[in-house]
């Protein structure tokens, strides 16, 4: 086999779920599930943080996740308040909370409200705890936050039951390391796939209240709230594309062990090499 023909096998294993919907099985872990229920359990009107501890290079693993969490919040009739403590987030974050927004038609400053980057992460998560207007005076789009509706009735993390890091990378460990274990907050984490590992001993601790990880579990918080996105197409083409490689190196392993054998219909198969 050809190995152009390889990778158009290949780009096609790829490309058609992401357009044409498959739905191939996932089971709803754990962990997901946590995250789900914490969020589920909020009364009306309740208050989330979510924070953009990523960067730009792990946005198709990211968004998917974001995306279904700010959909579950907004269904809810939640309020979200969103922030960047990595600078590659703030753009980032500040889009994906305006378009989830949109499809619920929540109104900025009212329902939702991006309050934009600030380094020295550490001073950051510290500072919200005593008064979140002392960290940030101003919003992203430098409107004082004593001028923004929905901050009227938020200082601190004692008016915000529950705070999810988006990551890609250790910035949770701050979250736990200041707004769990001085502050007592529940603290979510939304991360990667390679980073998941790292948070399963915080989420055994009960330092964590769930952990959605990478695109698989974007795909089951997905399933949980009925709404099908990237997550569940980007699965799909994940799964499709590594069944075709393993049919693929079947193949190729059942071609060369047929070519050292004498062929049915006379002469010798071909053995390449000494």
């Amino acid at each position: 086999m050809s190995r152009r023909l390889i990778f158009i096998l290949i780009a096609f294993s790829v490309a058609i779920p992401l357009v044409i919907k498959i739905g191939l099985p996932n089971e709803v872990t754990k962990e997901v599930r946590q995250v789900y229920q914490e969020i589920d359990q909020l009364d009306s009107g309740s208050v989330v943080l979510i924070s953009f501890d990523h960067e730009a290079s792990s946005l198709p693993e990211v968004k998917p996740m974001a995306v279904a969490i700010l959909r579950h919040c907004f269904s809810k009739d939640l309020r979200v308040i969103g922030l960047a403590l990595l600078a590659e987030g703030t753009v980032i974050g500040d889009g994906i909370l305006r378009e989830v927004a949109k499809e619920y038609d929540k109104k900025y400053g009212i329902d939702y409200l991006f309050l934009g980057f600030r380094p020295q992460s550490q001073a950051a998560i510290l500072g919200m705890g005593e008064d979140i207007k002392r960290v940030f005076p101003q919003d992203y789009k430098n409107i004082s936050l004593d001028q923004i509706p929905m901050m009227k009735d938020i200082k601190n993390y004692q008016d915000i039951p529950l705070i999810i890091s988006v990551a890609d990378g250790d910035m949770p460990n701050y979250w736990v390391d200041y707004a769990v274990s001085r502050y007592h907050k529940k603290v979510a984490t939304a991360v990667t796939a390679v980073m998941a590992t790292s948070f399963y001993p915080f989420l055994a601790s009960g330092q964590i209240v769930g952990l959605v990880g990478g695109l698989k579990g974007a795909a089951e918080y997905e399933i949980l709230i009925a709404k099908p996105g990237m997550g569940q197409k980007g699965m799909d083409a994940q799964s499709i594309s590594h069944l075709v490689i393993i049919l693929l190196v079947i193949l190729g392993n059942m071609t060369y062990f047929l070519s050292r054998f004498p062929s049915p219909f006379g002469g010798e198969g071909r053995v390449r090499g000494n």
